[in-house]
């Protein structure tokens, strides 16, 4: 035993003692305070310009890549700007041009009626406010608070696949339903800290603590990790399976914000 953790030795996994609420609630903060430090430019991974435009690139994203959704919403953009150019839309044309991110036809379906229902009930403006939003097509809490988070600085946690699975093995919760998980983690951290917070467990699911192969042996919070030596603990392998700016390539986003340290990712049909 005695296993060394990339900034320590790592937390047996059964101590024997159950862990207190309080000693929970200090090590979820220890995290989230050194997950600040590894990744302070952690960001929204979805390029928008304005509210409108984030709110359709989030329901996009359901069940596929950031990055693929970036791929394809630049042409969608650029044809229907405003909520009231993709309501009056063509279906079959704004099928065509979201059909990279899969589901295109039930998505269409989403960004059209929503935008409608901005154009009908909101005078084609994004509202700021959770109980209208989840009214929109296709807008659920997830969705809404990222809108809310990045569009608006209100502050929110967005509980994603990403989002459940490290919360669990952290042990922070064990919760299943999305909404009782927001509801748990928002009782530890303060509100302030909400969006970010989000952020940085997506990023951190994102590059090293994986579904199927965590990197336990490059993790830098492994010492305060309890599912510890669920994934690769070999320090030589466990760097091989990180992903983008941390294995030296591009990010998600065309347009990444100008402190975020890796690449920007190539547009759809970029070679090279």
């Amino acid at each position: 035993m005695g296993e060394q953790g990339p900034r320590g030795p790592s937390r047996r996994r059964k101590t024997g003692k159950p862990e207190s609420r309080l000693a929970m609630v200090r090590r979820a903060r220890r995290i989230n305070r050194e997950l600040a430090e590894v990744y302070p430019y952690a960001h929204p991974e979805l390029d928008f310009e304005n509210p409108f435009q984030l709110l359709v690139a989030t329901v996009l994203s359901a069940q596929t890549t950031d990055l693929r959704v970036n791929q394809t919403t630049p042409a969608l953009f650029a044809a229907y700007p405003a909520p009231e150019d993709l309501a009056a839309a063509v279906p079959e044309e704004v099928e065509e041009l979201i059909r990279p991110t899969g589901f295109f036809r039930a998505k269409t379906k989403s960004i059209m009626g929503l935008s409608a229902a901005l154009r009908d009930d909101f005078g084609g403006e994004v509202p700021g406010r959770l109980q209208d939003l989840v009214t929109l097509p296709g807008v659920g809490r997830k969705t809404a608070f990222v809108v809310l988070g990045n569009a608006f600085g209100v502050p929110g946690i967005t509980v994603d696949t990403h989002f459940m699975r490290l919360v669990r093995r952290w042990k922070w919760t064990e919760q299943e339903d999305p909404v009782r998980i927001e509801a748990e983690i928002a009782g530890i951290f303060p509100k302030s800290e909400w969006t970010m917070l989000s952020h940085r467990v997506i990023f951190h699911g994102r590059r090293i603590c994986h579904a199927r192969r965590p990197a336990c042996g490059a993790c830098p919070i492994a010492h305060l990790c309890p599912s510890y030596g669920e994934g690769e603990t070999d320090p030589d392998k466990a760097r091989k399976l990180l992903k983008y700016e941390l294995a030296g390539q591009p990010g998600q986003r065309l347009k990444p914000p100008a402190d975020y340290p890796g690449t920007p990712a190539p547009a759809l049909g970029a070679t090279g």
